[in-house]
């Protein structure tokens, strides 16, 4: 429908024809695309040269100083968003005060919500999520649709120019801060959007899900028949596929062991290599791009989900506001647990932060970070999202290199992953050798594989996303406890791309055992889930994601954890050939297969060992390699590892173990940092 009048792309208004008018307020997405869409940024002269104050700060003319408002709005400009949004950014107004003096001065009224539910809003229950994404909500009160609107970007500016041209449209706006309306969608449709958070993946693409499958409505005895059904298939499918191994174990023990062990061995041997391939491949030079201006930045969302974590939330927003990004183009999450009143209450201490919004997670499904993350993500405002933990520090320039590298890539690149790196290394040999498996992971396997152009196993953090394609793609599957890993796959499976950039995030290892089992052992549950949910249609997979994606899943997710669990196995053969051979190694040598095994164990310690060393190099870190010469029993780590977390598979599938942070006792960050500043000119001058 075409609609002649509202705002143009400078802010000015033409004006709309009555009958243009009544059909605009008929349509909600037609209201909101004309009044709030984002501007195409202009030349810097059309900028510069534009002429007359801003609008959305007449109604501060009284309140602040007139250097205060220029300064603000030639902040503005050179941001590329509404005078407004700078001076709530920066703290200089809180956005509640401002809607009121800005209500008072157009005459719009304010909406306090008291007295409305679910039924006073016309959206449908599969669309009202988007309210929140577009900050925008259609009421119906006395017999007419009213317009409920949170300001951003330039739409303060155009609201106020709008009603200064048309009074008569006064009564079909009114304003509310951004809190109050998330505030009733929450309390309003607080099943809708949990409903999202928990089952939009599933909803949309049943098969790449990890849940549960649903139970049909059935009568009770028609339960307990399908019951009694369900058991005697299962127990006739199981016994099925246990006859043919045990009875080769029965009748050829021996040829039984030996068969399992060339097949361990052999998919064994395609992991390492793959590793060792990656390692070795050509790392794709990153283009030198010029720096964006600020007001050429996209908005930018960035996402954390704490759960008991009061100790590190000081120390996250500290890394937060280092980012080289402007504030009023940062929308910042954290989602947190409705029972983690600790956490709330750290996050209060803080103060006053604008451009940060707490989210409360709904109380239904699973307790994961993935479902923490999905409710961020209905929220969410910006063009590109990242994910962030507890314990992260990221480079200050790390958003402005996702753009880049965003920018230096296809548009089929949905995802772009950064280095993650250990910072409390020396805390314990268990966080030295946490070092050396980032470093040859990040630093150097994933650099070249990603060159592969094949599907890239993401990291847990520090992966920035297209927001559009990430909905699309249905989110974070909240029922898997990998769900990075998982995503990557499933985007390969929606023929999108993911590709390392150069930039790090330095975090936190567990440094005692107990805490590092219980991580190594969710994300080894996870890979199995993720390998699990994948291969549920093997042809299907080949087709989506190409001979490559089906391969990588198997020998690099698969492998991840066959290798785990075939280690302790494939020494276990060793061992008994050794003893039921009575004349030791000698006697083992000459049996089939022996070369075999010995390579493999043998390659799986030595290219750990090499691939860790080449990641430390290129890390700087070379002074702790010794630690690999610990990687016989680092490995049996790992398959204790993965043994519990088979065992979690099957008991407590979707149970998240959480991994402790704020322990660590040294970091090389901090003990960077006096060294930094003492050599930064401006600190030099200043202490001149």
């Amino acid at each position: 429908m075409a609609v002649t009048g509202g705002a143009s792309e400078d802010g000015t208004v033409v004006p709309p024809r009555s009958a243009d008018r009544r059909a605009l307020f008929r349509s909600p997405a037609d209201f909101i695309t004309r009044l709030f869409r984002r501007p195409a940024p202009e030349p810097p002269r059309a900028r510069e040269s534009e002429p007359g104050p801003a609008a959305e700060l007449d109604c501060l003319r009284a309140v602040f100083a007139p250097q205060l408002l220029a300064l603000a709005e030639r902040h503005g400009r050179d941001t590329g968003i509404g005078a407004d949004r700078v001076l709530i950014a920066r703290g200089l107004i809180d956005e509640a005060d401002y809607l009121r003096h800005l209500a008072a001065d157009s005459g719009l009224a304010l909406e306090s919500f008291a007295g409305l539910g679910r039924d006073d809003c016309p959206l449908p229950d599969d669309t009202i999520h988007l309210a929140a994404r577009h900050g925008y909500l259609p009421i119906a009160t006395q017999g007419q649709l009213v317009y409920v609107v949170a300001p951003r970007g330039y739409a303060a500016r155009r609201i106020a120019r709008l009603i200064a041209a048309y009074p008569e449209l006064r009564p079909r706006i009114r304003l509310a801060s951004t809190a109050d309306l998330h505030a009733f969608l929450a309390r309003a449709s607080g099943d809708v959007l949990a409903r999202v958070a928990t089952h939009g993946l599933v909803d949309r693409f049943p098969a790449l899900s990890a849940a549960p499958k649903p139970a049909a409505h059935r009568t009770a005895a028609s339960m307990a028949r399908s019951k009694i059904r369900s058991k005697t298939r299962s127990t006739t499918r199981y016994l099925a596929r246990l006859a043919g191994p045990l009875a080769l174990f029965t009748l050829a023990p021996m040829a039984a062991l030996t068969a399992g062990g060339v097949v361990l061995s052999l998919w064994f041997l395609l992991f390492t290599s793959l590793r060792l391939a990656g390692c070795f491949a050509p790392r794709t030079p990153q283009p030198h791009l010029s720096r964006l201006p600020d007001s050429e930045l996209p908005v930018y969302t960035v996402v954390a989900a704490l759960y008991r974590e009061a100790a590190s939330v000081a120390p996250l927003m500290r890394s937060l506001d280092a980012l080289d990004y402007p504030r009023e183009k940062l929308d910042i999450k954290l989602v947190i647990e409705p029972d983690d009143l600790h956490t709330r209450a750290a996050i209060a201490r803080l103060g006053a932060m604008p451009h940060v919004e707490v989210i409360i997670a709904p109380d239904a499904g699973p307790r994961t970070k993935p479902k923490a993350l999905n409710c961020a993500l209905t929220f969410a405002r910006g063009t590109f999202l990242t994910v962030y933990d507890a314990e992260d520090r990221p480079e200050p320039g790390q958003l402005r290199a996702a753009l880049d590298a965003f920018r230096t890539h296809d548009p089929d690149v949905a995802c772009v992953q950064a280095s993650l790196c250990i910072d409390n290394t020396a805390d314990g040999w268990l966080p030295r050798m946490f070092t050396a498996e980032y470093a040859g992971q990040f630093d150097a396997f994933l650099q070249g594989f990603s060159h592969f152009r094949m599907p890239l196993p993401l990291g847990g953090s520090s992966n920035h996303f297209r927001t559009a394609v990430l909905r699309d793609a249905g989110g974070w599957d909240p029922w898997n406890v990998t769900e990075d890993a998982d995503l990557g796959f499933r985007l390969a499976r929606l023929g999108q791309r993911c590709v390392m950039f150069p930039s790090t995030t330095y975090e936190e290892a567990p440094a005692r055992f107990g805490a590092w089992l219980r991580q190594r052992s969710r994300w080894m549950k996870g890979w199995m889930q993720t390998w699990g949910v994948h291969m549920r249609a093997p042809l299907k997979l080949w087709r989506d994601a190409g001979p490559s994606g089906f391969f990588t899943l198997n020998i690099l997710v698969g492998g991840n954890v066959l290798t785990a669990l075939a280690h302790p196995l494939l020494l276990g053969e060793i061992i008994l050939r050794i003893m039921l051979g009575g004349t030791g190694v000698a006697s083992f040598a000459s049996q089939p297969f022996a070369e075999l095994y010995l390579a493999t164990v043998a390659a799986g310690y030595l290219s750990t060992v090499a691939i860790g060393l080449i990641g430390l190099a290129r890390r700087g870190l070379l002074r702790e390699a010794w630690i690999l010469a610990l990687t016989p029993l680092y490995w049996i780590c790992l398959s204790i590892a993965a043994w519990r977390a088979l065992y979690q598979l099957l008991r407590r599938p979707y149970h998240w173990e959480k991994t402790e942070h704020g322990l660590a006792r040294h970091s090389r960050l901090a003990a960077q940092r006096p060294a930094r500043a003492a050599q930064h000119p401006l600190r030099q001058a200043g202490e001149g």
